[in-house]
């Protein structure tokens, strides 16, 4: 899945930039934990979208983890570029809320998964 490999492609910058210094080490242990955590929620997201005609509510509850998992990353982070990274998939997030309230059972995930890519940007060496 396209998930899957920002997550790699953010651990293969990790591993690039490792050595460089403090600073890089506290932001290449940033980005593995929010490049883990964005994964797994858009695969979760996709998923629910995919079954969303079964079982609506997978929708809201899946929307609901990654609000929080987002919300404890930005939490954890002190990087400004991944801060922003991360605010952009908040908003990503609130938009598909807003269109699931609205009753798209269907909504674009496009944008989160843009901001996901955007997250594996900002870890580049």
């Amino acid at each position: 899945m396209r998930s899957r490999r920002i997550a790699l492609a953010v651990v293969t910058a990790v591993a690039l930039t490792g050595a460089v210094g403090c600073s890089a080490v506290d932001k290449a242990f940033d980005c593995v934990k929010t490049a883990d955590a964005i994964a797994t929620s858009v695969d979760n997201l996709s998923q629910a979208v995919s079954s969303a005609s079964n079982d609506p509510t997978q929708l809201t509850e899946a929307l609901n983890d990654i609000d929080q998992e987002l919300g404890n990353l930005k939490d954890t982070t002190d990087n400004a570029d991944l801060a922003k990274a991360v605010d952009n998939l908040t908003k990503g997030v609130d938009n598909v809320r807003t269109a699931v309230e609205g009753g798209d059972t269907t909504p674009d995930i496009q944008p989160i998964t843009d901001a996901a890519a955007e997250i594996g940007k900002v870890c580049s060496p």
